[in-house]
């Protein structure tokens, strides 16, 4: 059997832990070569993982090794000019999440990909979990009737991240809502099938990031803190339904962490990690369903989709038009926190 070559652009931690790990793995696949800017970095990163070519220019790369497959990991201003290069040059391509920084660069992405007849998926890994796959289950089977309120919730109480760029608004395009909030946004739609978005109002804060220098993820400097340190948000779909939005890398709030939706219908409400649904019966909660630990197993199952897909399997990926959809959310959701006033979309 003849190998899938794939090269990953950028030499960072979610590049080595995460897809070089998993591809290692996969013995249909064959790591390549890996991109990154700094020659060093390239070199140090390839000799590591037993990867046997390495380079500072995306362009040489795809001249000399002419991959097959090709992970995106960089900083988020640069997913853009780097998944438009490996579709032009036929790859099928997995980036990290977000999409991109904008919503037209979103948009041309997947357009690329149908044009090149190429595999676009984006490692929005969460909705990979198990709970999520049995959540969209017996949702769709009707057992929590009309849902018609979603609160989204990716929160931190202090968790601004201490290396990478994360503070940079030019890098990254924005805080917490791009970083954290963008992959329960994606779980909650994923749930939901996707349904058509008609009006957004956000709220964003700047209140601790500027004040304070460390916290659970390091420290950083508070004179270049650029971005959201929180957001709120209400998200208006064509349906009637309503999605509450609430993220943050520094909010005072009892809990460390939160990462979870939760959906409410009309015959039951559910939440995601770890998958539970109940009812009210005269006034008692009554359990319908219950999972008692979240499926920690998502990276790599988002990982395996994608090989999978690009093996012609026919599985779930979060692919170019979904990631488009997500990037227009959250440019609106900036807009609307910008301007003061609601964004239809």
């Amino acid at each position: 059997m003849e190998k899938k070559r794939v090269a990953i652009i950028g030499g960072g931690q979610v590049a080595e832990k995460v897809h070089v790990s998993y591809y290692g793995s996969r013995e249909e696949i064959e790591l390549a070569a890996v991109v990154s800017p700094n020659a060093d970095r390239a070199k140090n990163f390839a000799e590591r993982n037993d990867i046997p070519h390495y380079y500072t220019d995306a362009s040489e790369m795809y001249a000399a090794v002419k991959p097959d497959m090709v992970s995106i990991c960089t900083p988020n201003r640069n997913h853009y000019e780097n998944v438009m290069l490996a579709l032009e040059n036929g790859c099928d391509v997995l980036c990290e999440k977000p999409p991109a920084i904008s919503a037209d660069e979103a948009r041309k992405m997947r357009d690329a990909a149908i044009q090149n007849n190429c595999l676009l998926a984006y490692n929005f890994h969460h909705r990979f979990a198990d709970d999520v796959t049995i959540i969209r289950e017996k949702a769709e089977e009707g057992m929590l009737g009309d849902i018609y309120v979603v609160k989204v919730k990716a929160l931190r109480r202090c968790g601004i991240p201490g290396w990478g760029s994360f503070t940079n608004k030019e890098v990254q395009g924005g805080g917490p809502l791009i970083d954290l909030g963008v992959h329960m946004l994606d779980a909650a739609l994923y749930v939901l099938d996707f349904p058509k978005i008609e009006k957004v109002t956000a709220k964003m804060y700047q209140k601790i990031g500027t004040k304070k220098s460390a916290g659970t993820l390091g420290e950083w400097d508070p004179e270049k803190f650029e971005v959201e340190d929180s957001l709120f948000g209400f998200v208006e779909l064509e349906d009637g339904r309503l999605l509450q939005l609430e993220t943050s890398f520094a909010l005072n709030i009892k809990e460390t962490s939160i990462m979870n939706v939760e959906f409410c219908g009309d015959q039951a409400g559910a939440t995601l990690y770890p998958a539970q649904i109940y009812t009210d019966e005269g006034g008692e909660l009554v359990s319908l369903l219950k999972r008692e630990i979240a499926d920690a197993d998502r990276h790599q199952k988002s990982m395996r989709s994608f090989v999978d897909k690009c093996l012609g399997k026919d599985v779930m990926v979060a692919d170019g038009e979904q990631g488009y959809v997500i990037q227009q959310l959250i440019e609106a959701l900036y807009e609307s926190a910008e301007k003061g006033e609601s964004v239809s979309l």
